[in-house]
């Protein structure tokens, strides 16, 4: 299989072309240090080609709900640091996907107890944890001042830094799923009539400034980016997406990155639109708002020339060993949804790999 070939490009050297998709999971303390279990998480499944992590705050006012981790004080650096040493033991990569919540928050969920700011005053459905153990809608968030966008800019710059000084071999940049790069990109959540809102050249100004802090900071080579063009989750509407995404990407390409994390969607086909337009290493995700991606799809995907690497996120959480089961084509193990989120190891590190199944059976 293509699947489990070699990847070489740039500085981007990797065993297999199975990437681990980052994933909320919520197994930080309540200062936003990752815990012991996300040690074991992440090495767990060090034989990805390469992982991703799950969303990390660059700074606490970007928090977008409880238990998320962040990457903004030498606390969070130590504790990534345990993270990576482990993962680069056990032969891996990784990757610190960076996300700022924006307009999706509570000050009841985030360590500093601030409200939410977004590109406009337009509230987010989701549900989110709180600190307590409960939950709640978003609130009504306030629409960002120019200086809080540049203030959030220098934040992505400053937790990139921090995530290379943890060890981590790049950042990603999350500009997708409704969280702030991509609220500025979208319709409804980018209602502004200044030089970040209206024009599509206008709404991609944020996620470019943004990616040039990053590479300032820490090299293209360090700096990769999400983009998932027209979806739909947690409210975010993008009416027409093709003029945007298609100077977006052409302005990404330019700045010779390590790589563009894509995310195709059922109404607009961003992968076979994009591809021509990016010449440097894209990942696929393919099972957003869909099944989960299997090996098959990914072999798809892979053969049709739109992607050079494919991301896995569903089946990784109950496969560790999930190169080993593609590779010798064993069955997959189901998630238990019920502690898909928790504060323990149960349903996070305690899923078997294959031998340890295999014996527990008999």
């Amino acid at each position: 299989m293509k699947l489990l070939t070699e990847y070489h490009a740039g500085r981007l050297t990797l065993p297999n072309r199975v990437v681990m998709s980052p994933m909320t999971r919520l197994r930080s303390l309540p200062d936003g240090s990752p815990t012991a279990d996300v040690v074991d998480y992440y090495t767990q499944r060090a034989t990805a080609g390469l992982i991703v992590t799950e969303g990390i705050w660059p700074h606490s006012s970007g928090q977008s709900e409880a238990w998320v981790p962040g990457l903004q004080t030498p606390e969070h650096v130590a504790a990534w640091r345990r993270v990576t040493e482990s993962v680069h033991a056990a032969g891996g990569r990784i990757f610190a996907q960076l996300m700022h919540g924006g307009r999706k928050g509570h000050p009841l969920a985030r360590i500093d107890g601030s409200l939410p700011a977004g590109p406009s005053a337009v509230s987010d459905e989701d549900v989110l944890h709180l600190i307590d153990g409960g939950k709640a809608k978003s609130l009504v968030p306030r629409a960002m001042s120019r200086a809080e966008i540049v203030a959030a800019v220098e934040h992505y710059a400053a937790a990139a830094r921090n995530a290379v000084d943890a060890g981590f071999d790049g950042v990603e940049i999350h500009a997708a799923n409704s969280y702030l790069v991509h609220q500025f990109l979208a319709d409804n959540t980018n209602l502004r009539d200044d030089e970040y809102g209206g024009a599509p050249v206008n709404r991609m100004r944020f996620a470019l400034e943004v990616t040039d802090a990053v590479v300032a900071e820490v090299g293209s080579h360090r700096t990769g980016i999400r983009l998932s063009p027209g979806n739909p989750q947690f409210g975010m509407s993008e009416r027409n997406p093709a003029p945007l995404y298609r100077m977006l990407v052409a302005e990404l390409d330019r700045r010779d990155l390590a790589y563009l994390h894509l995310t195709d969607n059922d109404d607009y086909p961003a992968l076979a639109d994009l591809r021509p337009r990016w010449h440097g290493t894209l990942i696929a995700n393919v099972g957003e708002n869909r099944a989960p991606t299997s090996a098959d799809a990914a072999e798809r995907t892979l053969r049709s020339g739109h992607a050079d690497l494919v991301s896995f996120g569903r089946a990784f959480i109950a496969n560790p060993d999930l190169v080993h089961r593609i590779t010798h084509q064993l069955p997959l193990a189901p998630i238990r949804e019920h502690v898909l989120y928790g504060r323990t190891a149960e349903g996070y590190t305690d899923y078997p790999i294959w031998d340890a199944a295999v014996t527990s059976a008999a």
